[in-house]
Order: structure tokens, then sequence, then C-alpha cells
């Protein structure tokens, strides 16, 4: 794939973006998504009273237990008033990707990971704390590792 970028004070004030391809392809599919989703500056998390403003990059984990969503931060968690798949689908392109039914993991936030004898994988990450992969994500998760983490 080339790419080439033209800056010239003479383009105008909006950005414009133009793919040149053979053919449709998924490459040029995951280019148009990437193009058009926003990503996310902040999360809101709840405590108490309290709104509290989390860095999506901090997080390394968000996980559902009791009919509510939490986010995992160097062992602390936060409640957050969104549901998981809302979570995922806003977070996709930031690195976070789905470990389980139940946890979608931040793939930037990861230290190390360990084979288990069931299939999962257990994932350590930089802070400390560990989740588990189901067999069912094993792959999608050794596939965003090799690509960077960062869809």
């Amino acid at each position: 794939m080339k790419v080439r970028i033209d800056i010239d004070p003479e383009n105008g004030d909006e950005c414009q973006v133009t793919i040149h391809a053979k053919e449709w392809t998924k490459e040029v599919e995951e280019l148009v998504q990437l193009l058009k989703k926003k990503q996310p500056k902040r999360i809101v998390a709840v405590e108490e009273d309290r709104s509290i403003v989390l860095n999506p990059e901090e997080i390394d984990f968000f996980y559902a237990k009791d009919r509510k969503v939490l986010a995992s931060i160097n062992g602390d968690c936060m409640e957050l008033k969104m549901k998981l798949y809302e979570v995922e689908e806003m977070l996709s392109n930031a690195g976070f990707i789905r470990f389980s039914k139940s946890v979608v993991g931040n793939v930037n936030q990861i230290d190390r990971f360990e084979l288990s004898f069931n299939g999962t994988l257990c994932v350590y990450f930089k802070s400390g704390s560990k989740e588990y992969v189901s067999r069912k994500y094993v792959n999608d998760l050794k596939k965003q590792i090799m690509e960077g983490g960062d869809k």
C-alpha cells in the first residue's frame, strides 16, 4: 500500500481523503471504518455521587459483574453506566478487544500471557492485574497483538 500526503494551504479548511484501489477489499473497508470512527478521549465512571473521568489508555480491562460494568485501573474498579458491548464498540480502534463473554481488555496494557492447560490464556497486565481469555477469543487476541495493538 502506498501512502501519499499532500499538504497545501490552498486545499481549503476541510481535510479530504481519497483512496485509489483496483477493487474493494477488506483492507480498504478497514481504512474507511478507521477514518470514519472517532476515538473517544475519555470515559466517565461513577463512584458514589461523583462522576470520574478516565483515560482509556490507563484502563486494563472492563468486565461485567452482577449486572454492572466495571473498569479496572491498577487494581481499582470503577462502575460505568454503559453496557459491555457499547464499551467494546466504542474502544475497538483504541486497542480494546473481547477476552471473554464478560471481559473486554486493553491489548496495549498487556505485559505477558501464559497458556493454560484448558486452552485459555492468562493475561498479565503492566499493573499486575490478571484476566483470562477464553478459547473462543484467543486467536483474535493473538492477531491483534501481532498487528501492534490498535486496530
